[in-house]
This record gives structure tokens, sequence and C-alpha cells, in this order.
């Protein structure tokens, strides 16, 4: 929970007044439960125009007393009456979804509504409801008028006139009286009730007694028949406990909602959900504390945020504006932003070390109450902290080594810090971290004075002397300073500026770069992919066309067969020989190898192991596999004759040419069949075929047998089935 002493820290304690202003009763800012949930009841609530609950008292006591059968006092009654009359008013209204199912779901108990009616809107029982309640109020303002008019008869009296101060009727603890003079008991017969600071007499006449007996007496009556009310309803409400806590609860829940809704409204806000990260993204945000303030516009997405830059020129409060933000974005509180270029994270944690942790009492000085805050953290995960003054305390040079480490040590455990400091020897040394930001604070060097605006990714000198002159220290004093300083300590400040200036430079760039390559490598990468594709789908549709032109031959021969003719023979055999000659065409390689290079065959890397005039037998991970020197392409060795080979495995396959997604084995022995079979299941499995074909042909169904067979007992056949249509072709799925 928000503790109120980190109110004080980030100066907004007026800010949460502001805003408890608004709730019907008083309750710590947190909400329970889902927070997206608790964000999208708020934006529908946004939409609506409706009134706000009144004032209602805390009734926790109230319902502990009804679990053990108490009786309530009638306004007690009414604070329970109060809520629920609320809900029924906002179920007349035209509802958004989420806030019109949760509403509608609190059902009253009819004998609850029932006590509800006997109420008046300002809390009184209602007489209409009882006949004997009713006269007893009538003969109450009866007598009251009474008393009245005896009261201004007396006024009237010659008697009495020399001692009265005023002619008006006062009342002093609810009863009718006069202001009189010392010696009235010479006029008239009273009681005194009080004096006046005058040193007069507030007197009762003993002539009213009757009237005011009368009046006491049925006021006494009235309250017998309001006690008998109180035990009645209190009696129904104790049997409706469970009832009255959840409406109680729902109740508290709606307030949250609705203050958060008319408190925006009312400073024109905007309500930031928190994301699941760690950014703090501001756009023209305002501290709620500034008034007429610059706004503050900046992007905090690493580990540690380092503020530099002039004295008195707003960093303490450019800290207190990122973590007010965050904590204001925690609890759902609206702050004034530009809500579309607004991102906030989510931190568990949310602290700031500003003040001065000195304490006589405790014996403990700046510097180690430092450390016994610095040491406290070591614990948190998930939290975001401010630092005012990082070196307070202690030597600077000393401080900056020492917090560089504390710091870089806590970001590595899931801390963020938001820090600022004077000092450039701990920006130098945080500067070229990749988890640091820097942000400076500016300054008008023409007019002298900070311009309360901030420059992220820069060092800000802290112009001392220039704030000095500013704040009335003499020029002639201050000259005297700069001359002691040095022109060349001066020098070391700017070099120091500028080393880290550089450093982060260079990061950036090399950040850019980085990026750039890696966007390179994956366009390479689609090409290559491309390429891939294109070949197999070139060699695909080869194969295919392989087929159909066999099986076309293999028909036009069977027709031959009956009908024989020359000149159809003589065009065979030139189909024949054009086939083969494409087949047995040879494109060189464009490079020589040799054993032992490293080349690329398709998407696969390997190394030659032997080699022939056209085949050479690459191994790819332990894999043997003989393919055509046209596929091949020589690489680089990358350094892998360092690297241990693994044993080759036992498979070998035989690749000619482009891989074929169909074989076909018509017309040959059982043993050339399945060895052939063999090495194209093998060449399939390389080129990660998920399907092929076997053309094996109908006939005496030998061959098709053999097959099978041997389908069935291979370890790397997922499925295989007939072609429908008995056209001979097996289909395998590997």
């Amino acid at each position: 929970m928000p503790h109120s002493s980190l109110y004080k820290k980030l100066d907004i304690e007026e800010y949460i007044k502001d805003f408890k202003k608004f709730l019907a009763r008083d309750k710590d800012i947190a909400m329970i439960g889902d927070t997206n949930l608790h964000f999208k009841f708020i934006k529908e609530l946004s939409s609506l125009e409706f009134k706000p609950p009144k004032n209602i008292p805390n009734l926790n006591n109230q319902l502990n007393r009804l679990k053990k059968q108490a009786i309530l006092s009638i306004d007690e009654i009414y604070s329970f009456m109060q809520i629920l009359e609320y809900f029924n008013y906002f179920k007349t209204l035209t509802l958004p979804p989420l806030i019109s199912k949760w509403i509608n779901d609190i059902v009253i108990p009819p004998d609850i509504s029932n006590i509800i009616t006997y109420f008046t809107d300002k809390g009184d029982l209602n007489s209409q409801k009882d006949e004997e309640l009713l006269g007893i109020e009538n003969a109450i303002v009866f007598n009251k008028k009474a008393i009245k008019e005896s009261l201004y008869n007396i006024l009237k009296s010659s008697n009495l006139s020399e001692f009265l101060v005023d002619s008006q009727i006062h009342f002093i603890n609810n009863e009718e009286t006069l202001l009189v003079r010392g010696g009235f008991s010479n006029a008239i017969k009273a009681s005194v009730v009080a004096r006046s600071s005058g040193g007069f007499f507030y007197i009762l006449p003993q002539s009213l007694s009757d009237l005011k007996a009368k009046e006491s007496a049925l006021v006494s009556q009235k309250e017998l028949i309001i006690l008998r009310y109180c035990k009645e309803f209190s009696q129904i409400m104790s049997e409706n406990e469970k009832f009255l806590s959840f409406a109680n609860k729902e109740f508290d829940r709606f307030d949250h909602y609705q203050a958060r809704v008319f408190f925006a409204r009312t400073k024109d806000y905007e309500f930031v959900l928190p994301q699941k990260n760690n950014k703090v993204i501001l756009s023209d945000f305002t501290h709620p504390a500034l008034h007429d303030p610059v706004p503050i516009s900046l992007s905090f997405d690493k580990k540690i945020l380092l503020i530099t830059g002039v004295n008195a020129g707003g960093k303490t409060m450019l800290l207190k504006s990122i973590l007010s933000s965050v904590f204001m974005s925690k609890y759902l509180l609206p702050f004034r932003c530009n809500i579309a270029k607004t991102q906030i994270g989510h931190f568990d944690v949310i602290d700031a070390i500003i003040d001065d942790p000195q304490s006589v009492k405790n014996d403990i000085s700046t510097f180690a109450g430092r450390m016994v805050e610095f040491s406290k953290l070591f614990d948190k995960k998930n939290a975001i902290i401010g630092i005012d003054e990082i070196e307070l305390g202690t030597d600077s040079d000393e401080a900056a080594s020492l917090f560089r480490v504390l710091l870089e040590e806590l970001a590595k455990k899931d801390v963020y810090f938001v820090v600022t400091t004077h000092h450039k020897r701990l920006a130098s040394l945080l500067a070229p971290n990749r988890e640091t930001g820097l942000i400076a604070a500016m300054f008008d060097e023409e007019k002298r004075v900070p311009t309360y605006t901030f420059l992220e990714g820069s060092i800000g000198k802290s112009y001392a002397f220039e704030t000095a002159l500013r704040y009335g220290i003499p020029k002639n004093v201050v000259s005297k300073v700069i001359k002691l300083h040095g022109e060349d300590k001066e020098r070391l400040n700017e070099l120091i500026e500028n080393q880290a200036m550089l450093e982060v430079k260079m990061r950036q760039k090399l950040e850019d770069l980085e990026i750039e390559k890696q966007e390179l490598d994956k366009k390479e990468k689609k090409l290559l992919e491309l390429e891939e594709k294109l070949r197999f789908d070139f060699d695909s549709q080869k194969t295919n066309l392989e087929i159909i032109y066999k099986d076309a031959l293999q028909k036009a021969q069977e027709a031959m067969k009956q009908a024989e003719s020359k000149e159809g023979r003589r065009l065979l055999n030139d189909a024949n020989r054009v086939l083969q000659s494409t087949k047995q065409e040879k494109i060189k390689p464009k490079e020589s190898l040799k054993i032992g290079d490293r080349v690329k065959y398709r998407s696969h890397k390997g190394t030659i192991i032997s080699l022939s005039s056209d085949y050479a037998t690459i191994d790819v991970d332990g894999l043997k596999i003989k393919v055509d020197l046209t596929n091949l392409k020589k690489i680089s060795d990358e350094g892998n004759s360092a690297k241990t080979k693994k044993e080759p495995k036992v498979i070998t396959t035989v690749e000619k040419g482009s891989a074929s997604i169909s074989i076909k084995l018509i017309g040959m022995f059982g043993d050339e069949a399945i060895d052939k079979l063999d090495r194209f299941i093998s060449d399939a499995l390389v080129h990660n075929f998920s399907e092929v074909q076997v053309i094996h042909g109908g006939g005496a169904g030998i061959l098709a047998k053999l097959v099978s067979e041997f389908l069935k007992n291979h370890p790397k056949i997922k499925n295989f089935y007939r072609m429908p249509g008995n056209l001979g072709i097996t289909i395998v799925e590997l």
C-alpha cells in the first residue's frame, strides 16, 4: 500500500487531498483486484452523466454489530439505506455493458427494499407510513407554534420591556429563550438557561413550563416509536448481514471509480493504464504540484536514468515527476499529459531517496544513512527508485566509483533508478553502460537562467558560477572564485563531458550497425529460401514432365505395335535420342573441387570425402550423400578443420541430377527394383519430401507385392497406399 511519506517525497500531498474530497467516505487510494478491469469500468463510467453519491460514514463497525444481533440507531440504518437507494438510482440510467451487468447483479432483498420506503430524503422516518407517528409529529408542531406565540406575547409585555436586550427569540440548547438584563426577576418569573458574553441572561419564562413539559412528553413518545422501528429494522438487517456486507464492499469499489471520474473531469486529467513492461514514456506531462509548469516529454527505457545539468534547473522536480507519473498510473489516478503518446510501465515498488538521512538521535551521518537506504534495495524486485544528489555526504570521486557499482549491480536485480547528480565523474563512468540513459537540464547562457527543459542523451554542465550571480553573489567575488577554480579544471570537466558523449554516440552507432546487419541477414536468408523454393519447383515440374513424356511415349509404342509404321518408329527413335541427350548433357562445375573441400549442397553444408569425374560423395553432419558436381558450391572451411567430426552414419543415398518425387520401377527385376527404391527413399528423406510416388505397374502384381513388403519394413515410412483406379502407383508418406 502506498505510504503517506512517499506523498511528501514526491510533492503530491495536496494532489492526494484534492482527490480524496471526491470520495463519499475516506479510504486508502489503492484498489484491490485487477487493474485492467478497474480501468475498463472507469472508462465506461467516464462516458456517463450521473450525480455523485452523498457522504456516507464507514459502516464496518455497524456490520460487525449486526452479526451480534445488535440494535442500530436510526441514523446508522439510514446510512445503509442510502447506499441501496443510490444503487437503485443508478439502475434507472442507460448503462454501458460492464457497468450494467455489475450494478444489476446487486439484487436487493424485498424486506430490505421495504425498509428503504420508511425513510424521507432527509433521513427521517416517514410518518406517512405510521398514523401514530404522524399524530405525534403534528402535535409537536402545534405545541412548538404555541410556545412561539406565547414568547411573542411576553415580548410585547410592558413590564418586561425595560429589561429586554432585543426583541428576538434565541435558541439555546434547543430551547426558545429571551435575552434580558439583570433584575429581570422583578418583571417575570423565569429560569436562566445560559449567560451571554456580554453578561446578559437567556431566560425561559415559567409560564411556558406546561407547554415545554407537553413537548418533552411528545418527543419521548416519538423516540419510543423510533426505537421500535430500530429493533424491527435491525432484526431484518441482521438476517441479511451478508448481503449488506456485500453491498457495502461494492459501494466502496464504486466510490473509487466515481471519485476518479469526477476528479479527472474537474481537473481535465487523463487516465493512463500501466503496461506490462518497465518503460516510462512521457509526453507533455505536468506535475500536479506545479503552477504554470513547462510540460515534460521524455523516454526512459533503460535501467538507469542519469539527470545532470544546471543548478536549480528542475532536476529534482524531473525525478519527482517521473516517479509521480508511475505512482499515479499504478493506482489509476488521473493526471495531465498527452495520452496518445504517453506510456507507463508497472512497478511493484516505488520509492525515493531524497531527504538528508542524517540523524543525531540515531548517531548516523548523511553518507551512512544513504548506505542504509541502499542496503534495503538488495531485497527489492521490479522496483523504481529515485535518488536525488546521489553523492551527498562523501567524497565525490570515491562516491562515483561506489555508486557506479551499486547502481549496476542493483540494476541486474530488476531495480530501476532515476538519479540526479552534479558530478561529472559518475556521469563519465556510467555513460558507456548500455543500460544508462542520460538527460541534461538546459541553461539559457544568453539570459543566464535555466530553461526548465531537458535534452536526452546528453551530460549537462552545472553552471554553478552563473547560478551564484543570478542569486545575488557579487560579480567580483564570483570572478575570484573562477580564477581560483582555474581554467585547467574547467577544461578537464569539458573533456570528461565530451569523452562521455563520444562514447554514447559510438555505442549508438554500433547499435545502429548491428540493427542494419540483422536486417541484411534477414534479406539474405529470404533470398536463399526463395532460391531453394524456385529450384525445388523447377525440379518437380521437370520430373512431372518426364513422367508425362514417358507415359505418352509408352502409349505411342504400344500403338505402333498395333499398326507397324517405319515412319512412326523413326520418329519415336528420334524422340528417345533427344531425351537421352538431355539426360546425358552435363554442366561442368564452375570451380575445381578436391577431397576435403567444404561445399554447400542446396541448404546443407558438408565436406567432400570422395570424388569422381561427375559425382562427389559429401559428409553432411555424419550423413553420406552422393551428388552431381554441378549441384555443389565451394565455401570457406569456416574453421571446421579444428572441430571434431562426427562419426558417419550408415545411411548412403545417391543423387543423380535433381531430386524426384516419383520413381518408375516398371520392367525391372525384383532385386534391381528394390535397390533403386531404397536409394530413391533415402534421397527423398534427405530433401525433406513429405510424400512420393512409386510407379510399379499392375501386371501380375509381383513387383507391387515386393514394393509393399519393403515399405512395410522401412523405419522412416509413416504410411503408404495404392492410388485408386488400378493405375499401378503407390503413394508413400515419409
